[in-house]
Formats: C-alpha cells, structure tokens, sequence
C-alpha cells in the first residue's frame, strides 16, 4: 500500500484547493458513479472534521468526515470513499482506522462512534468493532445499515 499523507482539519481550515477537491471526489463516486442525483453537499460539512488521505502529489486518495454529536459524547462518521484510481489497495481499512483514531482524538467526550454503512460493507465495518443497531434500510436507494462502537475506557 502507499503510505499516505493524512489531514484533518475543521471546515473553516480547508482551502479553496481541498474544499474542490472533496466535493469533486465526493460527485464522481456518489452522484454519479453510484448513481444517486441527491443533494451531496450539506451543514453537516460544515460542523465536520474532513479527514483526507492524499499521496506525494495531494491527489485526493481517499476521504472521511467526523461529525461531533450529542454533545461531543458521539462521533458519527461519513461519506467514506476511496478514490477509483486507488481502490484495491487497503487504503478503505486505513482509512477507517485514522476516522475511529482521530474521532476519539479530537472529540474529547466520545464514548460511541456511529455510521450509516453501505449493507454490503456489513463485515469490513464488523471487523473494526462496529455492530448493527438497525435492520438494512435503503437511504438514495442504495441498501444500509446503521451501526455503531462503543468506546471505553475514555479520559475525556
């Protein structure tokens, strides 16, 4: 696997540059290589974490967000996506790991990580820690399950 930079920052820190590129990712894989014409920009952007794996020349390799909830006892993670171009590499298991990493790092009362996962997914999310608290529902008619961890021995 290529070992990747990783950025996390605030939405008020992104650039002009890594806002693009974000939203340009997030289009090609959610809207149209998926095929979901729904609304992909939203406030939750605004409130998130944008965690950003890049390679030696800042393309975007892959991308997560980490919204405070509940709060800041709960960490919800979203709009997981690993580029096309460096699928297949184990950068979808490095990227999770550095989301429940960085969740439990930057929202200092996190007891409960939680995601809406691709159903699919089911066990790649399971193998983290994740269990399901929701049958397989459909969200943008695509099937998925909510899930969530639970994290001890926290020292807010």
């Amino acid at each position: 696997m290529i070992k990747p930079k990783m950025t996390v920052k605030p939405f008020s820190s992104l650039t002009t540059q890594e806002l693009f590129k974000i939203y340009q990712l997030r289009v090609a894989v959610f809207v149209v290589e998926q095929q979901c014409p729904y609304q992909e920009v939203d406030d939750d952007d605004l409130r998130s974490f944008h965690l950003m794996l890049q390679d030696d020349d800042r393309s975007l390799m892959a991308y997560a967000r980490i919204i405070p909830e509940k709060n800041q006892t709960v960490a919800r993670i979203g709009r997981v996506i690993v580029a096309p171009d460096f699928r297949k590499a184990g950068l979808g298991r490095y990227l999770i790991q550095a989301a429940i990493n960085q969740a439990i790092k930057l929202i200092p009362y996190t007891n409960k990580i939680v995601l809406a996962g691709q159903a699919y997914l089911k066990d790649f999310y399971h193998s983290f820690g994740f269990h399901d608290v929701s049958d397989v529902y459909l969200e943008d008619d695509i099937p998925h399950i909510d899930m969530e961890m639970v994290i001890s021995n926290r020292h807010g």
